[in-house]
């Protein structure tokens, strides 16, 4: 399979979506945020001081994912139709567990944007509680599921 963003003199470019049908895509990410016992506890009791970590880091991803052509090089600017960052407390894990889907009707797909919204929401929680805590551990960024385009569907086997 040849890679299609560089050109025939290896040299980068962003490729031409032109052609492409538009279609409806959709992507899921995942990240977790593994924390000690007494950062988990005061995530869950909202007692962390620069507020509720778990809502900034929803609006951070969010805003992660509106932002992706800005930090990706070659993503093209997507208009997004929706985004949804879900931020779970895992007690067994002692974990954030984050996902993120997001969808467009398009040209390209919304994998980078959804990888960015994931990240996003997940550097987020550690800027909540850094003061905290200093050896949190982000883990396990992946592609959960993409729906839509040339390539087709994929679904991550976990």
């Amino acid at each position: 399979m040849d890679f299609t963003h560089f050109d025939d003199n290896g040299k980068a470019k962003m490729v031409n979506v032109g052609d492409k049908d538009i279609t409806k895509r959709s992507a899921t990410a995942g990240v977790s945020v593994l924390v000690n016992a007494e950062t988990f506890a005061l995530i869950k009791s909202g007692g962390m001081k620069k507020g509720d970590v778990l809502t900034v880091a929803q609006i951070a991803g969010i805003m992660g994912a509106k932002r992706t052509p800005d930090l990706i090089p070659m993503c093209h600017p997507i208009l997004i139709d929706g985004v949804n960052l879900n931020l779970n407390l895992d007690n067994e894990k002692q974990a954030v567990e984050i996902l993120a889907t997001v969808s467009c009707t398009g040209r390209t797909g919304v994998e980078m944007e959804a990888l960015t919204a994931a990240s996003t929401a997940a550097l987020t929680v550690y800027d909540m509680c850094k003061a905290v805590q200093k050896d949190m551990v982000i883990t396990n960024l992946r592609l959960i599921q993409k729906t839509g385009g040339v390539h087709g569907d994929f679904t991550r086997e976990e």
